[in-house]
């Protein structure tokens, strides 16, 4: 079982994580419906490093970008994002 470093609650399973979408994934509000699909469904899924958005679901609930090497699976980094992340 793959263990993720939540900033706020240590290392925990990857199943209480969901993976939300790439970080270049992001769709603006006022994007026409299909770019919007376009966006969201057709990545390219290529090999390398990449980052990620994830939501620790079934833990404290925060927002994290993870840099997640897509062969090898080794994360490099977690970062928190959103309003968790502000000081």
């Amino acid at each position: 079982m793959k263990l993720i470093p939540c900033p706020h609650c240590g290392n925990r399973a990857q199943a209480e994580f969901v993976y939300e979408r790439t970080a270049d994934s992001v769709v603006p509000l006022d994007a026409a419906p299909d770019a919007a699909v376009a966006a969201l469904f057709g990545r390219a899924n290529l090999r390398g490093v990449e980052e990620e958005v994830w939501r620790h679901t079934h833990g404290c609930g925060s927002w994290l970008l993870i840099r997640r090497d897509r062969v090898s699976h080794a994360l490099e980094w977690v970062k928190l994002i959103g309003p968790e992340a502000l000081p």
